[in-house]
């Protein structure tokens, strides 16, 4: 994911290296919480089950084996809810803290994986914002709107 600008400064130099290195070397290039492979398109069904290729079977959204009889991705019947996605991996920091880089704290994860991890530090995050545009309002424009 890109760096915003305002916080480039909290991320070493060599960051780029660190994340390659937590990415490809410690997770060997698959997602640390659910095993999606980075590079590679997958079959996902709208539920988080996905295809592995490689081993030829249907995964849970955290990366389980699933005991069913669903059929590969292209047996699949249309109109069965099934996208394909090309899976990117990314270098997360576990405690929103982009200062703390230390390894424990990072993490590689997939796009749906690193969504569902932040997902309560960006409404948390938005709700700041939706409280600071509202006392803005307050103070020059009288009741916000």
């Amino acid at each position: 994911m890109p760096i915003k600008p305002e916080l480039r400064g909290f991320y070493p130099l060599d960051w780029a290296e660190l994340s390659r290195s937590i990415r490809f070397r410690r997770a060997g290039g698959r997602c640390e919480h659910c095993g999606r492979p980075h590079g590679q398109r997958v079959c996902t069904l709208t539920d988080g089950r996905w295809y592995d290729g490689e081993k030829a079977r249907w995964r849970d959204g955290r990366g389980r084996r699933l005991s069913t009889n669903l059929p590969p991705p292209d047996r699949l019947p249309d109109g069965f809810g099934q996208g394909w996605t090309k899976v990117a991996i990314a270098c997360a920091h576990l405690n929103h803290d982009v200062s703390d880089n230390s390894a424990g704290n990072l993490a590689a994860l997939c796009q749906r994986c690193h969504l569902i991890h932040d997902r309560p530090e960006h409404l948390r995050r938005r709700r700041i914002t939706y409280l600071m545009r509202r006392a803005m309002g307050d103070l020059f424009l009288g009741l916000y709107k």
